[in-house]
């Protein structure tokens, strides 16, 4: 059976859902935070805030090394999500990634001068970081807005939005604490590219 993973991003860690199911009706298979960083540090993951002031190479490896790790760790919880449900007869090959809709990022020094900017790149690196991995396991990834994420869903899924947040509030409802907003957002993030039979809207 079908299986799809919501992912929505903060700096150094992501909300991750797993869901099967029908345009209809789902179940929540999975529910975790994944790291994208180290977690044995307490200090927030902001790679582009660490770069600031520094001399542009320094500030590149800074964030090159950032990206390998958050990849790296993506990987692994992927792979891991995977292998558990396959055990289970699911096959998670799909997953909703929620993006920013900003504009694109200049190029690095830019970035570097503006803090509002910096803001902006430390949470693109996390969400660029999963993105990658999603491609790196073959899954079909659907990058959603999240200011559209309602509408797109009401369109995907056939239903109205206030309908889709009530099923996801009763999906949660036997799980138990946590089930916020970024859970939410990651199920129904999910249920939109289980939806789907391309990543392309």
């Amino acid at each position: 059976m079908k299986a799809a993973l919501g992912l929505r991003t903060h700096s150094g860690w992501a909300a991750a859902v797993v869901i099967s199911g029908s345009r209809g009706a789902i179940e929540v298979l999975d529910r975790r935070r994944i790291e994208l960083g180290d977690p044995s540090i307490a200090a927030p993951k902001q790679p582009y805030h660490e770069a600031e002031g520094q001399p542009l190479p320094a500030a590149r490896r800074i964030i090159d090394r950032y990206s390998a790790d958050a990849v790296r760790r993506a990987m692994e919880a992927f792979r891991a999500l995977a292998d558990g449900l396959e055990k289970k007869g699911y096959a998670l090959d799909r997953c909703g990634l929620l993006v920013s809709s900003g504009r694109p990022l200049p190029d690095l020094a830019s970035i570097l001068a503006s803090h509002a900017l910096i803001h902006s790149a430390d949470g693109e690196l996390f969400r660029e970081a999963l993105a990658q991995a999603a491609s790196r396991q073959r899954w079909m990834t659907l990058r959603i807005a999240e200011k559209e994420l309602p509408a797109k869903a009401a369109a995907a899924l056939r239903a109205p939005a206030s309908e889709l947040q009530s099923r996801i509030q009763t999906a949660g409802k036997d799980l138990g604490p946590p089930w916020t907003q970024d859970q939410k957002f990651a199920t129904l993030a999910a249920w939109v590219a289980l939806a789907r039979r391309s990543s392309k809207f």
